[in-house]
């Protein structure tokens, strides 16, 4: 059975804590960026998000946000993940997502290049 809570790490050394996990689904917990980022500012960030119920689906589906803590800077930036999550026939789960990043626009006319 899938369930999001505990930690998890990235296969670029992400890691993902997921500490509280609510009867309805609902989770938040901290996000902590890997070597691989490259980006010493960003600091440990909040995350909230929501699986499908394990008890339902074999392989729940999930998505959340990251909220990113940038150190000494007033840039805004959220991250949404969506994914699902996999248990393997040895019985290890495996979580597959994809990403967008989302950082403030100045103005409508820089919209198409805050997202990536």
């Amino acid at each position: 059975q899938c369930l999001l809570s505990g930690s998890w790490r990235s296969d670029t050394g992400c890691r993902m804590v997921v500490s509280v996990l609510s009867k309805d689904g609902r989770f938040s917990g901290s996000y902590l960026p890997g070597p691989a980022a490259g980006n010493s500012e960003i600091l440990t960030s909040p995350l909230e998000g929501s699986q499908q119920d394990a008890r339902l689906v074999p392989h729940p589906t999930f998505s959340f946000i990251v909220h990113w803590q940038l150190r000494d800077s007033d840039t805004t930036q959220m991250t949404a993940f969506l994914g699902q999550c996999y248990t393997g026939t040895n019985g290890e789960e495996t979580l597959h997502a994809l990403w967008l990043l989302r950082e403030a626009a100045n103005s409508p006319a820089e919209d198409w290049k805050a997202t990536r």
